[in-house]
């Protein structure tokens, strides 16, 4: 719900941890997948602030 919530309002850094929180909890193997699908997609938007910590852990969990 965090995640829609954060859609419906553009809101992209609350979109983006929703997707990391979502990634974080135990998952089966195609849970998983489309867990890292779906944070890698939220991640593309973004062109800057890379080094911040929700960016640094977002690509910590897009690379396994």
């Amino acid at each position: 719900r965090a995640l829609e919530s954060a859609r419906a309002r553009e809101a992209r850094m609350s979109q983006l941890r929703a997707a990391t929180r979502l990634g974080r909890l135990p998952q089966d193997r195609a849970d998983a997948e489309r867990s890292r699908r779906l944070l890698e997609s939220v991640y593309a938007t973004f062109t800057e602030g890379f080094t911040t910590a929700d960016l640094t852990e977002a690509r910590n969990l897009i690379d396994g």
